[in-house]
């Protein structure tokens, strides 16, 4: 029997590899000869650099740069053997970088992803992968731009910095200064949202609270992407105003698009081409997926939604495990999931579900059960 295994990490409890080896532990003592390849996955967000650095050759890279705040942190990302650079915004301009009574994003940056961006460059990196979720910013990617050379100005040519309550005030750019060596530079921007740059379902209406802010900030925030957004037509000759996943990240997404010709991807879309995946389950009896909650963001493009399509386009059965199971998430029956599972055996507190010890102790277990189920039908 082969069994392919591809299921993203259960956040904050196991990685995407720890949740593999429970699996297989779990499956070995049903099918003991069976043919078991793990891939490890993610949909672009938190793991991604990991993730690919271990499937597919390469190093990582520790530079001290910016935080939302500018302050320094030291920042990680992957460079793959063929010198394509995997960086995670999140690991300089997310929001965990900050106490909640720093959350402010009229005033957060992502000037440390233009950094970590110029350091892949002077290494001689030209190819780009961004996962751009958890974000702390709304800037549109103004600081990133900053810190690859760009001068933003108001209408009295005074110097901007690259912070979201600058961008109802751009009135005039520089890019002289900018790194030459961006025009020969590609970037893939791992996206799975799509919401427009502003308006009601824009960054900063659908994500700036989380982010920090107020009702009037909020309002601050769209208006000055709405700004902006006028400002790169007029100067760029794009209308991103309703591109889909130009909002993501608080406009970053629109702002690579619109200034570094970025081509804004499904996240997973990109992995699982990365990584082969679909080479490597032909052929294969089951498919095994999940995540550490599944719920209505499972179906709209994470992991567990690309594994249920690649199955069923491939006519093989996907089983899905997760801790916490929400009703939305059986709605990925009609994307090619045949089953859903949750690990939890008994009603725990949530510290106790989130050890790692007992969660891979009921992958295992659940993991085994299901296999004695699969074993005694066929």
């Amino acid at each position: 029997m082969k069994i392919v295994i591809a299921i993203d990490s259960f956040k904050g409890c196991m990685t995407t590899n720890e949740v593999s080896q429970a699996v297989e532990k779990g499956i070995k003592q049903v099918y003991e000869d069976a043919n078991i390849i793990k891939v490890p996955i993610a949909d672009g967000g938190e793991g991604t650099v990991d993730i690919l650095i271990e499937g597919l050759g390469g190093h990582f890279v520790y530079k001290e740069v910016n935080n939302p705040l500018m302050k320094p942190v030291l920042a990680k990302y992957g460079i793959l053997n063929d010198q394509t650079a995997i960086i995670e915004m999140a690991t300089c301009s997310g929001l965990p970088l900050l106490k909640e009574s720093e959350r402010n994003p009229l005033k957060t940056t992502t000037y440390g992803v233009g950094e970590l961006i110029k350091d892949a460059i002077n290494k001689g990196c030209r190819d780009f992968i961004i996962g751009i979720g958890g974000s702390a910013t709304n800037d549109a990617g103004m600081g990133m731009l900053e810190a690859l050379g760009y001068k933003f100005y108001d209408e009295n040519h005074q110097l901007l910095k690259g912070i979201g309550e600058s961008l109802n005030y751009v009135h005039h750019m520089d890019d002289s200064g900018k790194l030459k060596t961006l025009d020969e530079c590609r970037f893939s921007v791992l996206c799975d949202v799509d919401n427009p740059f502003f308006g009601p379902k824009g960054a900063s209406y659908v994500y700036a609270k989380q982010k920090g802010a107020d009702k009037v900030m909020v309002e601050e925030l769209d208006q000055g992407l709405k700004h902006f957004a006028s400002f790169i037509e007029e100067t760029l000759g794009k209308n991103i105003s309703s591109f889909k996943g130009a909002g993501a990240a608080g406009g970053l997404g629109g702002g690579i698009h619109a200034f570094l010709n970025g081509e804004l991807l499904p996240g997973i879309e990109i992995i699982f081409n990365k990584l082969d995946l679909e080479i490597k389950v032909k052929d294969a009896d089951i498919f095994i997926t999940g995540e550490g909650k599944m719920d209505f963001q499972s179906v709209m493009g994470k992991a567990p939604m690309g594994v249920s399509q690649l199955g069923k386009k491939h006519h093989i059965p996907v089983i899905g495990i997760s801790g916490s199971l929400m009703d939305d998430a059986y709605k990925l029956h009609q994307e090619g999931m045949t089953s859903l599972f949750s690990i939890m055996n008994y009603p725990m507190s949530l510290e106790e579900a989130m050890d790692k010890e007992k969660a891979m102790n009921f992958v295992e277990k659940n993991t085994k059960e299901l296999f004695r189920l699969i074993k005694s039908i066929k």
